[in-house]
């Protein structure tokens, strides 16, 4: 029993909780509460679990070789451990993931360079209110119209509205 305690992972209740969603707390305080309480019944329990009185049986039941029959069965008796399928591929998820999220983040971290980019030509713009509309079209050239190439209004290819 103490090999399989080892083996449990230890869940960081306070990191688990600063992913919750307020919306989802009563479900995760639930769960805690489950958790710990299957925790709690688990360090209850012995090592090993008590040997059986077999001779004590012998004593008590009045059918001769039951009592053996029931040792000899018992005695045989297997149960196997389960295998672990499950472990291998949640790492190349976890993996996957991780590889994932760096893209994402160094993708976000050229996404806030431009943005930047965009935020200071637009802080040393002259202010709206002064412009002309030749600063205008000079500042932000997709707001110009075209009238010699259409000189009907909207002034822009039907296909760009």
């Amino acid at each position: 029993m103490a090999g399989r305690r080892a083996a449990i992972k230890a869940i960081d209740w306070a990191a688990f909780a600063e992913r919750v969603p307020p919306n989802q707390r009563a479900m995760f305080n639930a769960l805690k509460t489950r958790s710990d309480a299957l925790s709690a019944r688990l360090a209850a329990l012995p090592e090993k679990p008590p040997a059986i009185d077999w001779a004590h049986y012998k004593a008590v039941v009045a059918k001769a070789g039951m009592v053996d029959e029931f040792q000899k069965k018992f005695s045989a008796l297997k149960v196997p451990e389960p295998v672990d399928t499950q472990t291998a591929k949640i790492d190349a998820q976890e993996q996957e993931a991780a590889k994932s999220t760096a893209e994402y983040v160094q993708a976000s971290k050229a996404r806030v360079a431009q943005y930047e980019q965009q935020l200071q030509k637009l802080r040393s713009m002259i202010p709206f209110e002064q412009m002309t509309f030749e600063d205008l079209h000079e500042a932000f050239p997709e707001t110009k119209l075209d009238m010699e190439k259409y000189p009907y209004w909207p002034h822009k290819p039907i296909a760009d509205l």
